[in-house]
């Protein structure tokens, strides 16, 4: 049964149920990226606190 009406799947209810990729994978020692999506262009970034900031 579905947690929501009209909603085609089950919500995941454990993070294990999603794809999980180390930031070190996508940043490869860089401190800032660019990401490309659905025709717009964003900014990963890591601060000087090392959290990750994305910004359009």
């Amino acid at each position: 049964m579905n947690p929501l009406p009209n909603t085609p799947h089950p919500l995941p209810t454990l993070d294990t149920e999603r794809p999980r990729v180390d930031s070190n994978d996508i940043l490869r020692g860089n401190t800032a990226i660019e990401i490309e999506h659905a025709g717009q262009r964003y900014l990963l970034r890591v601060t000087r606190e090392n959290k990750l900031i994305l910004t359009k």
